[in-house]
Formats: structure tokens, C-alpha cells, sequence
């Protein structure tokens, strides 16, 4: 059965009454097909969609990027790579099933897959714990980018997780050590990285992940430091209040392109990735192989400069300033700060020179 959100809502009729026209066998026994029917339909559907997503706010891109039937990673993986070996394991206390990991071959070259995995039903989403990763996760992780480091493979990452696990047992086990370690980790390789963002991007559970070389997002994708339910609850005391926060929080493709925190989006089918997954499948391969040819003539030492630059750079962009005349506020901010190392400097003068007006004042008056 399919699931539609409430921007889609209006097709739902006309999707089901195309489903009953592409049905040959129905109650009355064989029909005939009529294809004129069909196609107009499906033009009106296309239509109600393209301008359904043409103009979505960053709360709904939210709900898109979690729709039920979103392509997870367990499909990109299957469907972009061949001969997948998964690995499993962090050699110190158990395997994490939200992470697949593991080697296999992208048009004929070696690279090193990491995709977190949400599930797509109850059972698998239970065992996936959600996308959400402990500690052990990111630890099998940091075992396999060292060993594909050692033997110069590209690594691939999938980032579709709302964040990392917050429970006790992932916290007892050094679940903020992992995340660190595992940025530190890809920061440090000398083989290029390129991470995709598919879904969600929510916060160290992303980025630990994600601090590649090249950040790739779906057109519908979000990536944050938080859900715009949690921004929400901090900010305003108030979950409902998560499309100011979503608006707030610039978590969009578009957004984080113009803040360079990403390098490159990628388009989506009419309604979002979930209603043509192959044409997804296909350009998902096409920018893969794009960017793994770009570093392919770089030295170690150039690929990691170029991922520390672009990391350093990050923030330096006028679209972080506050105010829009930047040049004004800087005038204003050193201004005061003229000020504040004066007052801090004669604070002893100044004091004295009061008390003295004061003593004045009163033999005087």
C-alpha cells in the first residue's frame, strides 16, 4: 500500500483509479486496456506533482527526506555496486546493524561502501535501531576507512540517520569518543571520500560520516544539527513550531549549497526519489564515477589538503553574517570594543575620579 504525505494527498484518487485501468483482470473478467485513458491520466498526475514540489518549504522537504519509501541504502548499495562483500564487526564488542559496510566494485574500481541503513518495515527498522548508530558502529567504520586508506580504495559514504543513538549503553560505551574519532579518522586519510546524503543528515551521527572530500545531497534531502522538532523544543518550548525552526535552520540542499557546505545536488524525479528509484539509481552513478575521477590523478598528500581546505573554508562566506551590511557591523562591533579596552584599562583611574566628583559634590552643595 502506498503512503502519501499531505502535499501529495490530491493524486491519491487518480493514482487508484490508474492502478484499475492498468489492471487487465478486474471484477467483470478481461478488459481491455485503454491506453489513451492512461496516459492522460498520468499527465494530470505528473502535472499535480510538478507543482505540488516545485515550491516546498523546508518543513516539507523534512517530510519527504523520511518518507517510508525513500530508497534507503541497502538499495543504492545493491543496485550501484557489484561483487559487495559485507564486513561486519568492530573488533572490540559487537556489530551494529544500522551500518553496512563492506568492499565492492563501482564500475570496475575497488572502493570501501558505508551506508546507514533506517529499514523498510517494523522488523527491519527495529533491527536497524532506525538509522541510528552506537558506538561499536562507528568503530567498525574507523576499521574499515583505515584499511581502505592502507590499500589506497576510495571510500563511499551513505548518510540517512536522525542522528546518533542516544541511549545509556551507547553513552557507557563512549559514544561521543566514536563520533570524534571517526571525524578524526576521515579528516586524516589520504583517500578521497565522497558522501551522499540520501535522506537525513542529523547531526554527529551525519557529519562523523560525512567529513569527505565531496558532499553530495538529494534535492529533497536534509542535513543538520539537529531535527527541526528538537530546535523547536529548545528554542521555543514548542514541537509545533517545527517549520520556524526548519526555516531557521537552513537544513536544505539548496541552502547548504549557497553556504558551500555541500559541493553538489542531486535532482530528483517529479515527486521525489521514492517514485522512480532506477532514474535515481542512474544518476546517482553517473556523479559517483564523475567524482571519483576528478581525485583520480591526485597524490595522498593533495587529497588530503583539498578535504582540509574545504572544511577550513567553511564559515567564511558572507552568507553566515548576521547583519547584512557587514561592513557597518564591524565598524559598530570595533567601536565598542574601543570602548570596553578603555574602561577596562583606567578602570582604577575612573573609579578614583568618581569618587572624587562625589566628594565634591557634597562639600560643595
Amino acid at each position: 500500500m502506498k503512503s502519501y504525505l499531505e502535499l501529495d494527498r490530491n493524486i491519491k484518487g487518480l493514482e487508484e483509479e490508474l492502478e484499475k485501468l492498468k489492471d487487465t483482470f478486474n471484477k467483470e473478467g478481461l478488459s481491455e486496456v485503454k491506453t489513451d485513458k492512461i496516459t492522460k491520466i498520468q499527465k494530470e498526475i505528473d502535472d499535480k506533482l510538478r507543482i505540488s514540489y516545485s515550491n516546498l518549504n523546508a518543513w516539507q522537504k523534512t517530510q519527504v527526506a523520511r518518507h517510508e519509501e525513500r530508497p534507503k541504502a541497502k538499495y543504492f548499495i545493491e543496485n550501484l555496486f557489484t561483487n559487495f562483500i559485507n564486513l561486519a564487526g568492530d573488533r572490540r564488542f559487537s556489530e551494529d546493524e544500522a551500518i553496512l559496510s563492506g568492499f565492492a566494485e563501482l564500475e570496475g574500481r575497488s572502493v570501501l561502501v558505508l551506508g546507514q541503513e533506517k529499514g523498510e518495515d517494523l522488523d527491519s527498522r527495529l533491527k536497524r535501531n532506525f538509522g541510528m548508530m552506537r558506538p561499536e558502529g562507528y568503530r567498525k567504520c574507523i576499521r574499515l576507512m583505515k584499511l581502505a586508506n592502507k590499500f589506497n580504495i576510495p571510500i563511499i559514504t551513505f548518510i540517512d540517520t536522525p542522528g546518533a543513538y542516544p541511549g545509556i549503553g551507547a553513552e557507557q560505551r563512549g559514544q561521543a569518543e566514536a563520533i570524534a574519532s571517526s571525524i578524526e579518522c576521515c579528516m586524516s586519510l589520504k583517500v578521497p571520500i565522497i558522501s551522499v546524503i540520501i535522506g537525513e543528515g542529523g547531526s554527529g551521527g551525519a557529519i562523523a560520516l560525512a567529513s569527505a572530500n565531496k558532499v553530495l545531497m538529494f534535492e529533497n534531502a536534509i542535513y543538520s544539527v539537529i531535527s527541526p522538532e528538537g530546535c523547536a523544543s529548545i528554542l521555543w518550548r514548542d514541537p509545533s513550531k517545527s517549520l520556524e525552526a526548519a526555516k531557521a535552520m537552513k537544513l536544505t540542499a539548496n541552502e547548504l549549497y549557497k553556504m558551500k557546505i555541500i559541493d553538489e545536488i542531486i535532482k530528483e524525479p517529479i515527486g521525489g526519489a521514492h517514485r522512480n528509484k532506477e532514474d535515481v539509481i542512474i544518476k546517482t552513478k553517473e556523479i559517483l564515477v564523475k567524482n571519483l575521477e576528478e581525485f583520480k590523478n591526485f597524490t595522498g598528500d593533495e587529497i588530503f589538503k583539498q578535504r582540509e581546505k574545504k572544511f577550513l573554508d567553511i564559515g567564511k562566506h558572507e552568507s553566515f553574517t548576521i547583519f547584512s551590511d557587514q561592513s557597518k557591523w564591524i565598524k559598530k562591533s570595533n567601536f565598542y570594543s574601543g570602548i570596553k579596552e578603555i574602561l577596562f584599562k583606567f578602570k582604577k583611574e575612573l573609579i578614583i575620579i568618581v569618587l572624587l566628583a562625589i566628594i565634591v559634590f557634597f562639600f560643595f552643595f
